[in-house]
């Protein structure tokens, strides 16, 4: 179903059909009304497949579109639109299609003031089938008796008489209910006919065939979402369709999942044979069509419209875009391109934030019709981007600053991908001091490298492999504010969640406060921390402590200092990180914070061998070790 480009208060795409063409389709619907037109009043019946969310919907709609724009006047097609789906358990769809028939013809026919008793006797004859259900009741007319499965009073006693238990008060019963019917059919038809079955469909279709003669016009019946019904509902509706097929003016366009259909056929004849299904597939369909599937040119030029039809830009401007955009998809057999470059030389002032999305389309549409969840079906593309929306509008609610393209590319992961790959991002970034997924450098660099069949599994998958080589990379990135607006998939849970109630009152006191750490009073309740609380208390204070420019002797460095006095283990990555420290940013006024502890010597190695170490850092060093 292509998108009615229409978006609501919080700029999503509804998903309503369209007639416009925003999926070079038009060509096709253009051979459909061809083939109708020609069949000059001969009866045809045609079916759109395709699978669920391919654009069957709007297909019927621009096909509808083009033969009205065939019949200027509107004297030669009636259009009927039938969905099934809006009957399925609440009416019987075989009964609502011929209802819904009816009463186009009689409503044209009064339009038009012709036809008026034709269309009157077609109409009173499907209401009487409708009354009586002929068709579902075959079995009890044909053995001579009325159709009494509309006459609550009488089943149980037909079921008695044809069984041969009756007693002589269901014998009034069913006396009673026989004339009841008897009634309600001299209220439809002349009581002077005789009925049956046979008889009955035959009136039916000549006069159906009478009323369409006396209107001339070809009725042209568009049935729509079939393969959403469950299979006694998309029987019921074929049924219908048989009973009409084959009469003169009258042209069937189905749009369903033919897989759908025949799986609904075998299911009701019970487990008959392929060729078989395929059989009655044929007899109800002439002329089968199969929705075209988006490449990835037309998946590229579907998103650009989708951005450029609810941009800023004025509606002939957006209007000139589309057309230009449809006319070179239908020369990409040529190798036209729809891409960024073509849509900017087309010579119109394109806003900033427009260009932005543009360019990710651009990026995002290879994958994006290759991707196993997604193939290009237009629905789940729009759905994608419903979802990109609300992630931004969560964001700005939060005020939580992301970047479109990554949450872009995270949603991508997040749809598209085994759910492991993306649990196991998300524990790497809950895990980092920084919120960077460690991981993501190792595979990112081996994408780079072309040893992309060393990774490790599911990351070896070629989906994740082309969402590694997508742009942007994110191994430098801090990516927990994109897990957080992605909360109803990666539950966000900080290390500092999981502190015993001590340990994170002592980190809320560090953080307030880091120079408080080398007090008498905190140094013991630290000392009485386990070693995992210590951990965590460890890593938010380096996350802290990357925030520091100059490093002499900064409050973050005593709490940190604090910690690592108290478990070797974070001593260990306290001097690993003011190893790292750029030596521009180093003072001299840090050495001497830093004396006296086991791995002090390993530091101010580092640092005097260190590329751009000052030399007041380095004799600070010197005058310390001679002191030691």
């Amino acid at each position: 179903m292509q998108q009615q480009f229409t978006r609501n208060k919080n700029g999503m795409w509804t998903d309503n059909e369209t007639d416009v063409d925003y999926l070079n389709f038009s060509g096709v619907a253009e051979t459909v009304a061809e083939l109708v037109e020609q069949a000059n009043a001969r009866p045809i019946s045609i079916g759109i497949s395709g699978a669920w969310g391919v654009g069957k919907s709007s297909m019927i709609r621009l096909v509808q579109r083009e033969l009205e724009g065939r019949d200027p006047q509107r004297k030669k097609f009636l259009f009927v639109t039938f969905n099934a789906w809006l009957y399925q358990g609440y009416d019987d769809a075989r009964a609502a299609l011929m209802d819904v028939i009816g009463g186009a013809l009689q409503r044209e026919a009064e339009d038009r003031k012709t036809g008026i008793d034709k269309t009157k006797e077609f109409l009173k004859r499907v209401r009487w089938s409708r009354v009586v259900k002929f068709t579902a009741a075959v079995g009890a007319v044909a053995a001579g008796l009325p159709p009494l499965t509309l006459v609550d009073a009488g089943l149980d006693a037909a079921k008695k008489l044809l069984a041969g238990t009756s007693a002589s008060s269901d014998v009034n019963k069913l006396e009673g209910a026989a004339r009841d019917v008897d009634g309600v059919s001299r209220a439809f038809l002349s009581p002077k006919e005789e009925y049956s079955p046979p008889q009955e469909i035959n009136a039916l279709r000549e006069s159906f065939e009478a009323a369409l003669k006396e209107l001339q016009v070809t009725l042209i019946v568009l049935i729509d979402d079939l393969d959403r019904c469950l299979p006694e509902t998309t029987i019921s509706t074929l049924e219908a369709i048989r009973l009409f097929l084959f009469l003169p003016r009258t042209a069937f366009v189905l749009a369903a999942d033919d897989q759908m259909i025949r799986h609904a056929v075998k299911r009701h004849f019970n487990g008959i044979d392929d060729e078989l299904v395929t059989n009655y597939f044929d007899k109800l369909i002439q002329i089968a069509i199969r929705v075209p599937p988006l490449g990835t040119t037309e998946v590229r030029a579907y998103m650009m419209l989708l951005y450029v039809e609810t941009s800023s830009l004025d509606v002939p401007v957006r209007e000139k875009i589309r057309q230009a955009t449809i006319s070179q998809l239908r020369q990409s057999w040529q190798g036209k391109r729809v891409n960024l470059a073509f849509v900017q030389g087309l010579g119109e002032s394109l806003p900033p934030e427009l260009l932005t999305r543009l360019e990710s389309a651009d990026r995002l549409a290879t994958i994006m019709a290759g991707a196993s969840r997604i193939q290009g079906n237009p629905r789940l593309i729009k759905r994608f981007l419903n979802m990109l929306a609300i992630r931004m509008a969560i964001a700005r609610a939060h005020g939580v600053t992301v970047d479109e393209s990554i949450v872009t590319k995270l949603l991508l992961l997040e749809r598209c991908a085994p759910p492991k790959a993306f649990s196991d991002l998300a524990s790497d970034v809950m895990k980092s001091v920084d919120g960077r997924a460690d991981s993501l450098q190792t595979y990112e660099e081996a994408i780079r490298s072309d040893k992309a069949a060393e990774l490790p599994a599911p990351w070896n998958e070629s989906f994740l492999q082309e969402w590694l080589a997508l742009s942007p990379q994110l191994a430098t990135e801090d990516l927990r504010g994109v897990l957080y607006i992605s909360r109803e998939h990666a539950p966000l849970i900080t290390p500092e969640d999981r502190l015993s109630p001590a340990a994170a009152a002592v980190l809320e006191g560090l953080q307030d406060n880091p120079a408080m750490a080398g007090t008498a009073t905190m140094k013991p309740r630290i000392a009485d921390l386990a070693p995992p609380d210590r951990a965590t208390i460890m890593q938010s204070l380096l996350l802290r402590a990357r925030q520091e420019r100059a490093w002499g002797a900064p409050d973050i460095l005593t709490a940190c200092l604090a910690i690592a006095d108290a478990d070797a283990a974070q001593a260990e990555r306290l001097a690993a990180f003011l190893i790292q420290i750029p030596a521009a940013q180093l003072q001299p006024s840090i050495v001497p914070k830093v004396s006296g502890r086991l791995w002090t010597e390993r530091v101010y190695s580092a640092w005097k061998n260190a590329d751009g170490v000052s030399k007041p850092m380095k004799a600070a060093i010197k005058q310390t070790e001679s002191q030691e």
